[in-house]
């Protein structure tokens, strides 16, 4: 017998999120402004018309991540983006501004959108639940800060953790937080934190299994370019993906590289959909066009002309398509038998056929 799938779920904004639902899509504004509210607005209002389900801001300031200083503590030196830069500096250009934070969400939730941020620490926390956010996500080089996730878990709204820089006792430790404060609405993102993230090193495979092992919504959050690892992890059944977001590359800023453009988010929405459908249930039953199909499969006919009393062979019965005729596994039944009247090259075989 198939085993009982355990599909555990959220409710986020209304939305259901897990069990049998399709994929939650998130649209990540990030950094993807370049600090023009307009264009803030206005990339709401796309991510809603190309297909996504939420919204998610980064809720930060540089003095609430970090220290404006110039110290090689706080210069990226990794190979990344960013490198040569202090953290102060880009987290100073990349934030969003949070009294703009009301505006979005207004234009989030007129175009039918979730909409909830990262709180990178407890007063962004608190802003958030003063905004009223019906989540939170963690993001991945704030999952090992544990009174910060056991602070947002304790607000009991979802909350969707990113382990994207993770050991597993570390992301184990990150659960074991949120339900210490009685919150067992966890969802885990299969991440990985390089910017833009290589196809192999992607360890999809990661994700089901983190869903498996704690019991919980498991997802995709992705860094990668272009639509391929959303679409793979739709198929080994995401039921969250995460994607950055940007009007038009064009606009430059720290995200832009691995993010997508209107154009590309829709296409990425909709293939997701399709592996979705794609995957469908377990099932042997046949479809209408499964069964119309089946006209074309293979059958026993007259390959030449066969008189009367004359047996069948392996030279004038043979196992071709249409399926108009009797099934093959019937051939060793039929050869050495005799025809009971005369039988015309290209006519199926039946019982009807064979001399009794």
């Amino acid at each position: 017998m198939p085993r009982k799938e355990n599909k555990p779920a959220l409710k986020i904004g209304g939305r259901t999120v897990g069990g049998n639902a399709p994929a939650f899509i998130i649209a990540e504004l990030s950094a993807n402004h370049g600090q023009k509210l307009e264009t803030a607005l206005k990339s709401v209002r796309a991510a809603a018309k190309a297909g996504a389900d939420a919204i998610k801001l980064q809720t930060y300031t540089a003095d609430t991540l970090t220290i404006d200083s110039d110290k090689k503590y706080f210069r990226i030196n990794q190979g990344t983006l960013w490198d040569g830069r202090t953290l102060y500096d880009l987290y100073k250009e990349a934030y969003t501004p949070w009294d703009w934070h009301y505006k979005l969400k207004k234009a989030a939730v007129d175009e039918g959108l979730v909409f909830f941020s990262t709180p990178f620490d407890r007063t962004a926390a608190d802003f958030l639940e003063e905004l009223g956010v019906p989540a939170y996500k963690i993001a991945s080089f704030e999952l090992t800060d544990l009174p910060l996730v056991e602070y947002v878990a304790a607000k009991g709204k979802p909350v969707i953790i990113s382990a994207g820089i993770s050991t597993l006792p570390e992301i184990a430790g990150a659960v074991a937080a949120c339900r210490k404060v009685k919150n067992g609405r966890v969802a885990l993102l299969k991440c990985t934190s390089s910017y833009p993230a290589p196809y192999g090193e992607m360890n999809l495979l990661t994700m089901p299994d983190l869903g498996a092992r704690f019991g919980c919504v498991a997802g995709l959050s992705d860094h990668s370019e272009g639509i391929t690892a959303p679409v793979a992890a739709a198929a080994l059944g995401a039921k969250i993906i995460e994607k950055h977001f940007i009007l038009d590359r064009k606009l430059g800023g720290p995200d832009a590289a691995f993010s997508l453009e209107a154009g590309g988010f829709a296409a990425m929405v909709k293939a997701v959909r399709q592996a979705e459908a794609s995957l469908g249930k377990v099932t042997y039953k046949l479809s209408v066009a499964s069964r119309r199909s089946r006209k074309f499969s293979r059958s026993l006919f007259a390959v030449a002309d066969i008189r009367k009393g004359e047996a069948f062979t392996e030279v004038n019965v043979r196992s071709i398509r249409p399926a108009d005729g009797l099934p093959p596994k019937h051939l060793p039944e039929i050869l050495g038998r005799r025809a009971a009247d005369d039988i015309e090259r290209g006519t199926p075989l039946k019982w009807a056929h064979l001399k009794k």
